[in-house]
């Protein structure tokens, strides 16, 4: 049976470099907590938490436990015993309570509203502005933006119920392109359930504007989630309908293409990763229309290697990934900080993944910095990949190294 993993990089995380340390230093902690100075950790009960049957600790050693390293047992690799509900568990039921009413609020408020005139100009206003909120989210990261974001929607759900004509289609379709962008911030932020009702809303919104392109643009945003989430046969599915649809400007063909790469790596299929990457290339300089989203292939440098690169990693071709994010970031401007921080953590990985480990450490440390400036949970997930991969060193002076360079990260967790 295997090692309870879980608890020895926790304590890793924290410097406890042996088992006989974590008892003295939680034996320590517990003792100030707690106000007891009887609370005792031998360092062989510790052991036996590490090992495959490491038991379910006390009450107050649970406690002692999530106070010195963030973490309840059940997470930390014991098995909880039948019955067992965290102290905190009704506070977070009321605070998940909460933010489903703060997430849904903006789509999905009550009418009729009263009635009021609608310029057409203000079609052009939103428009105008999501090229702004677009480089904002470069720069930023989700938080600070969904809270502008939401209103906004809000705002543009309300004029859309009282315009008409081809003012409310324009409306409906600009409604639509921020409900994608606030899915997108709830994806980065790493609020699957958020993100996923956001890009329903987007879907709805294109279907009432009867937009065959936003129609794609929204099931590549699903098939985004998808990704995500890990559904490869989602991805493929929600991709080939996009494709399916001839009247779809090449933009949205080249997106449909790219993610349906992803749905084939989820599926260990490279020759459709590299076959599905060449033909978006190829149709890449074709893109010219003028709607004012899905512009990211236009935007990004690299983008297409970008998902190449993505892809390989995926499928474990270290050296392969690592040669193609060099070459990336050497494109990558240095304000597009969020995107680059999650290039970089690939990057990482994919330098484990090669047995490089002492370069993937040396840029783990770049952007442990980032991921807290940002706040962004991909990154975060990025890093976590990354701290698998390294497991063949966590022994080693490099793995030491990889715990201290990303404890910034980890202690904002």
């Amino acid at each position: 049976m295997s090692r309870n993993d879980a608890l020895r990089a926790a304590r890793l995380r924290v410097g406890w470099r042996s088992a006989d340390m974590a008892a003295e230093q939680l034996t320590a902690h517990g003792q100030q907590f707690l106000d007891d100075r009887h609370f005792t950790v031998s360092p062989r009960t510790w052991r036996r938490w590490e090992g495959p049957r490491p038991g379910w600790p006390s009450e107050e050693t649970a406690l002692v436990l999530r106070d010195a390293l963030g973490r309840w047992p059940e997470q930390l690799g014991f098995t909880a015993p039948p019955g067992w509900i965290r102290p905190e568990h009704h506070e977070e039921t009321r605070m998940q309570t909460a933010h489903l009413l703060d997430v849904t609020a903006a789509a999905l408020a009550p009418g009729p509203l009263a009635p009021q005139q609608v310029d057409p100009a203000l079609v052009d206003y939103f428009q105008a502005q999501l090229e702004g909120h677009y480089r904002a989210d470069m720069l930023l990261g989700p938080h600070d933006l969904i809270g502008t974001l939401g209103p906004q929607y809000q705002l543009i759900d309300k004029l859309t119920r009282s315009a008409t004509g081809e003012t409310r289609r324009g409306l409906l379709r600009v409604g639509a392109a921020y409900a994608a962008l606030v899915g997108w911030l709830y994806q980065d932020a790493g609020d699957m359930s958020a993100a996923a009702f956001w890009r329903g809303v987007t879907q709805e919104i294109a279907l009432r504007a009867r937009d065959p392109h936003l129609v794609g643009y929204a099931m590549v945003n699903s098939a985004q989630v998808r990704t995500d989430l890990g559904d490869g046969a989602g991805v493929v599915d929600l991709c080939e309908a996009t494709l399916d649809d001839d009247r779809v400007v090449p933009k949205i063909r080249v997106m449909a293409m790219q993610q349906q790469a992803h749905g084939a790596s989820l599926l260990r299929d490279r020759a459709a990763v590299d076959q599905l990457i060449d033909d978006a290339d190829r149709l890449l300089p074709r893109v010219d229309d003028d709607l004012p989203w899905g512009n990211a292939c236009r935007r990004t440098p690299g983008y297409l290697e970008v998902q190449r690169a993505t892809c390989y990693g995926r499928l474990g071709l270290g050296t392969e990934a690592s040669d193609l994010w060099t070459q990336v970031l050497a494109a990558v401007p240095g304000t597009a900080r969020r995107d680059r921080g999650v290039y970089m953590a690939r990057h990482a990985t994919a330098a484990a993944t090669a047995w490089e480990p002492e370069q993937a450490v040396e840029i783990a440390r770049e952007v442990a910095t980032i991921a807290v400036e940002t706040g962004s949970a991909r990154m975060r997930r990025e890093l976590a990949t990354l701290e698998r991969a390294m497991r063949p060193w966590q022994d080693a002076p490099v793995g030491r190294d990889l715990a201290e360079a990303l404890a910034p990260v980890t202690e904002g967790s």
